[in-house]
């Protein structure tokens, strides 16, 4: 590993966003009668700097609103960031939203070829792969239906299917694997654990720690869009834990008073 370039490279990325608080001119008129402004910055990522190695499985971690998905769209290039700089090694390939890529007026064949060339594989590629993508995407007689009657676990099957039969050097994925069936969460479970195995890079954003600690060997914990924590998972899901229940207001079981008769 010594001497070769990281896949990804975050270098101190701001993004804000506009919350506008008026819809419509009744909301408008009211908020301006009480003196309250009608939109406001929010700063989603702030001098936000990550590294990450060739073949490292990394996981985004945060309560929400922490900016996870955000840092996963800027690094994908759904969205750019206001300042800073974001340097991807190799082929990339993304799951940041359930059926993202898919046109639903297409057959679910037409959109193995159309989400299959947004990917980076060019036709002969995609012919070469289809009936593997089709077989594990299990969507049966509905391939040639209009994946607008697709439910959004059918949706989940399909994108994932086609994204990890392109190949790529850096995989991200966000909580897609949270939609669908057990028994297919567990398949793609099995294909994430053979791509960390090949020496692929992966960057995954779930709620799901024990998820986190099969899957990745880092976590990076961001806080009001800052990192708060880049190490080791186990450390990473155990702040996770504790800022939820911090959210929540309550303890954690083991420094609560027993209860009278226990």
């Amino acid at each position: 590993m010594t001497g070769t370039p990281p896949a990804v490279v975050v270098d101190s990325v701001t993004k804000r966003f506009t919350l506008r608080h008026a819809r419509s001119i009744k909301d408008m008129t009211v908020r301006a009668l009480r003196r309250e402004t009608l939109r406001e910055r929010f700063t989603a990522l702030d001098e936000v700097s990550v590294g990450i190695g060739v073949g490292e499985a990394v996981a985004l971690l945060g309560v929400n609103g922490s900016g996870k998905s955000t840092l996963l769209k800027i690094v994908s290039g759904v969205m750019p960031p206001d300042s800073g700089t974001v340097r991807v090694r190799g082929r990339i390939a993304g799951l940041i939203e359930v059926g993202a890529g898919l046109h639903p007026d297409l057959s679910g064949r037409e959109n193995v070829f159309l989400n299959g060339a947004i990917l980076g594989m060019d036709r002969a590629e995609t012919l070469r792969k289809f009936d593997s993508i089709v077989g594990f995407a299990e969507i049966g007689r509905f391939l040639d239906q209009p994946v607008r009657f697709y439910s959004s676990g059918m949706f989940m099957r399909l994108a994932f299917s086609i994204a990890v039969h392109t190949d790529p050097d850096v995989f991200l994925i966000d909580e897609v694997l949270a939609v669908g069936d057990p028994l297919f969460r567990q398949k793609c479970i099995e294909r994430l654990h053979e791509y960390r195995a090949s020496g692929r890079t992966m960057v995954i954003v779930a709620h799901d720690a024990k998820l986190l600690r099969q899957l990745c060997t880092r976590g990076v914990f961001l806080e009001q869009g800052r990192v708060l924590w880049d190490g080791d998972i186990a450390t990473a899901t155990d702040l996770l834990v504790r800022k939820r229940q911090e959210r929540r207001g309550t303890q954690p079981a083991h420094s609560r008073p027993a209860e009278a008769g226990r």
